[in-house]
């Protein structure tokens, strides 16, 4: 008990400074999640007292149609993107690590669309591009294609919104650069001697060094990528069509939550989406252990 004491008296100052954070976490990130999860478990509209129904709304989840359709088309959206994000990511810093001129006015041009990524702004700007009337279509007339309304099909809408996520490749590829940097130019310099091509040097020397950066990419990237809603819901006008091509996990559980007022069928949803995010990234973590290279 006295050690207690004298260790509250010599930090008392640090928890003094900490306390605005520690007040937020609690206020803002660990009440609200108890909450909701106890919500989980309730009949709740907002307006009247929760009543407490157990597992009905996991129950009735999984025997939603609709929710099968948001979960697949995240899905397909987190798959696909993501990876090509990363590549395109990957390359772009490969380019700019070769020593050219003005580099940190291209790595700032690079990042400048991460910066405004998740803003209501961009997602108009990405609708009127692929929009029957955008600049897609006029890029295509001028090349004698024929065109479509991009967002309006249920063939293409979701990839309008892939595309937009590739095109957002800042935040990754600043981090890719920074790990290309940390590579040792002796290991260069001997494999070069070895009269390896730049495409085994790649393969062989950069890829496996900075796999620990592609790592975390990866890992960030999936996680944030299954938590989209701005993009989806500015598009689609927050209803997830066409034929819920769109209908991202966030926006169907936005819908029940403050549309249909199902707030607890909402937090079921939200606890079930950080259940499977976690089961993802616990899989990751397990299987990086056979291509993740850490140096000693």
């Amino acid at each position: 008990m006295n050690k207690l004491k004298q260790a509250w008296r010599n930090n008392w100052v640090g928890y003094l400074f900490l306390s605005p954070w520690l007040i937020g976490v609690l206020t803002l990130s660990a009440i609200p999640m108890i909450a909701s999860l106890y919500l989980s478990f309730t009949s709740y509209d907002m307006f009247t007292p929760p009543k407490f129904i157990g597992l009905e709304n996991y129950a009735t989840m999984f025997q939603d149609a609709k929710w099968r359709d948001s979960l697949r088309v995240t899905s397909m959206y987190v798959f696909l993107g993501v990876p090509l994000q990363l590549i395109f990511a990957l390359a772009i810093a490969v380019f700019l690590n070769r020593g050219i001129s003005g580099l940190k006015f291209y790595r700032a041009i690079y990042y400048v669309p991460s910066l405004f990524g998740g803003s209501v702004a961009i997602a108009l700007l990405w609708r009127q591009l692929f929009g029957s009337k955008g600049l897609v279509n006029s890029f295509l007339i001028t090349l004698g294609f024929e065109t479509k309304n991009w967002i309006a099909s249920p063939d293409t809408a979701l990839y309008t919104l892939i595309v937009l996520m590739i095109w957002q490749f800042g935040s990754p590829m600043v981090i890719f650069l920074a790990g290309l940097k940390q590579v040792p130019i002796e290991l260069y310099e001997a494999s070069k001697i070895d009269g390896a091509s730049k495409w085994k040097q790649f393969s062989r020397v950069t890829l496996p060094l900075i796999t620990p950066v592609v790592f975390f990419n990866l890992v960030m990237q999936i996680i944030g990528a299954f938590q989209a809603f701005t993009s989806a819901y500015i598009i689609s006008g927050g209803s997830g069509g066409p034929l819920n091509s769109t209908l991202f996990y966030t926006l169907y559980l936005y819908q029940k939550g403050f549309t249909h007022f199902q707030m607890g069928y909402a937090s079921a949803m939200a606890w079930f989406l950080l259940l499977f995010i976690a089961c993802a990234t616990a899989i990751l973590f397990l299987t990086s252990k056979k291509w993740v290279y850490y140096q000693e």
